[in-house]
């Protein structure tokens, strides 16, 4: 692994873009082949190529998050404004992922959802609801998972979790 992290370290944007890229978009393409049970491809080379785009952009916003949200907490435990037995790996990691998902989340899902309709031209809101209740039932805990990992670790455990999220909605909303 210690390729990986080589990688990770000396092109933290790129390799998160690539990570998202291709990891996310496997997600969106795993909840298609289950909700509509389509053997091969479920989107177009278009609208492929779009989604690997759209998961790109969207990486480069994570880990500027990431990085900025962890710094957040450090400030704020600095100052006084959160505990500082915060030092335990746990309880560090939880506050960085719900002050991230509480703040950052909202609009990730709400670009992610513009992006994601983009293409047709005309934004779908239906269902957005579920995206925003992810971030409480899924993105907290499994960001929590995350932020407990030492950072070169961290986004490549982001975009896993986006394939899983894909795997689950993909099972939610089966027709």
């Amino acid at each position: 692994m210690k390729w990986y992290i080589d990688l990770v370290i000396a092109y933290p944007i790129l390799s998160a873009m690539v990570q998202f890229a291709i990891l996310g978009t496997l997600g969106d393409m795993i909840a298609k082949w289950v909700q509509e049970r389509k053997v091969f491809m479920p989107f177009s080379f278009m609208i492929t190529l779009w989604k690997m785009i759209e998961w790109a952009f969207l990486a480069i916003l994570i880990k500027y998050a990431f990085v900025g949200f962890q710094g957040f907490v450090d400030g704020l435990i600095e100052h006084g404004m959160l505990p500082s037995n915060l030092e335990n790996v746990f309880l560090r990691a939880f506050a960085v992922s719900f002050l991230m998902n509480a703040q950052f989340g909202l609009l990730l899902v709400l670009l992610h959802r513009i992006l994601d309709y983009l293409p047709i031209g005309k934004v779908q809101w239906k269902g957005i609801d579920k995206g925003f209740y992810s971030l409480f039932w899924f993105w907290i805990p499994a960001h929590t998972v995350t932020f407990s990992l030492d950072k070169p670790y961290q986004i490549g455990l982001a975009a896993i979790w986006s394939l899983v999220l894909g795997l689950l909605l993909g099972l939610f909303n089966k027709k």
